[in-house]
């Protein structure tokens, strides 16, 4: 059970702020804050004295992300810029040929699309299934797949809708046919508990700022070691090899783990901040994070339907819940009703045809009723 005490003290954000944007940017808890006013002060009076407590600092944020994602072990985590640049390194890294076809959907936000469109020069199909037109999301994906199929990529959560995939399944039938599985996790790390192991991903990323409750600059890449050796490194740099503290480095060799996609020095800023934010994650535990995010969504989709004058756009499927919430008014247009929020203290976003709320495990039933309520009182 979580302890308000606790939600007071790490969360202590102004009155009148009704935050459910979290599918966007979180707010960081206040222990994460209190990290970075520590480092900034210990970087302004000795500098980089304590430089080899930084590097174990670096070293526990790739063992959280390794509980995080229940990947195999840390070497398979590497500490990236953003989602997009993890996976540019695997439409960039993969050795394509002339024919070969890439499946998605055509819901996938742009960091998830654009880099697999970029090998059309390379005579490279990008497959874009729609969701909504067989049986199952996962059957409109499954059929576009063929023996020219090299990789499936997929967003376990769509960013507009809040749709949730099983990408569990999706991961099977990726692995029995030998066709690469690539998860865009950014909606489901730090909200849902995510198993790299279980859905059979060969590559998963996702950045810090949304459910995990970081800065923006610093994201996750996971590589399982069978995909990992499929890539060409495609950034080169003093950090990315087998041993970065030997500066002469005559011969040098890439490092076998997943450092190799790390080309130079890394975030340290965000490297305590995110550590800070995923201590507070992991003392709650995933399975309490998740239950509560879940409890909260339903919440809101309870609270809209008992509204007459809203819409809940979200599908209601019990058993693929997200934390993303999305509605619209019967009667006033998506962009005023989002300015009439917006100056009412919901921070929210515009997406998926109406406007979407993203609470995470910490909000308040009164932060819901609240914000749904400005929805349900706005006038056009």
């Amino acid at each position: 059970m979580l302890s308000k005490e606790l939600i007071a003290r790490e969360f202590p954000q102004v009155e009148g702020l009704l935050y459910l944007n979290h599918a966007a940017v979180s707010p960081w808890p206040y222990r994460t804050s209190e990290e970075i006013k520590r480092f900034a002060e210990e970087n302004c009076r000795i500098g980089a004295r304590e430089y080899l407590c930084w590097v174990r600092k670096e070293t526990e944020l790739r063992c959280q992300l390794q509980r995080l994602i229940n990947a195999p072990g840390s070497g398979d985590i590497a500490l990236v810029k953003n989602t997009s640049e993890a996976l540019s390194f695997v439409a960039m890294g993969l050795p394509w040929e002339s024919g070969d076809n890439i499946v998605s959907s055509n819901e996938e936000f742009p960091s998830n699309r654009i880099p697999w469109q970029s090998l059309e020069q390379k005579g490279v199909e990008l497959r874009q299934a729609d969701l909504t037109k067989q049986k199952s999301a996962e059957e409109s994906l499954f059929e576009r797949v063929d023996s020219r199929t090299r990789l499936l990529t997929i967003s376990s959560i769509q960013f507009a809708s809040g749709f949730r995939l099983n990408i569990e399944k999706i991961g099977q039938f990726c692995h029995q046919r030998n066709v690469l599985f690539c998860v865009d996790a950014i909606q489901s790390i730090g909200a849902l508990e995510f198993d790299v192991q279980a859905c059979f991903a060969d590559f998963a990323m996702a950045d810090g700022h949304k459910w995990m409750l970081g800065p923006e600059g610093l994201g996750v890449f996971y590589t399982s070691p069978r995909a990992r050796d499929l890539l060409a490194v495609t950034q080169f740099g003093w950090h990315m090899i087998e041993d970065p503290n030997n500066y002469a480095n005559r011969p040098w060799e890439i490092a076998a783990d997943s450092r190799r996609f790390e080309c130079g020095s890394t975030n340290m800023l965000g490297i305590h901040a995110l550590s800070s934010s995923l201590s507070l994650l992991l003392e709650i535990g995933l399975e309490t994070v998740e239950a509560h995010v879940i409890e909260n969504a339903q919440s809101l989709k309870d609270l809209i339907r008992s509204e007459p004058k809203l819409q809940l756009i979200t599908a209601t499927n019990p058993e693929l819940v997200s934390g993303i919430v999305v509605f619209k008014h019967r009667n006033v247009k998506n962009e005023p009703l989002f300015q009439h929020l917006r100056k009412n203290g919901v921070v929210c976003a515009l997406r998926g045809g109406g406007i979407r709320f993203s609470p995470h495990f910490y909000t308040s039933k009164t932060t819901l009723e609240r914000a749904v309520r400005l929805a349900a009182t706005a006038s056009g």
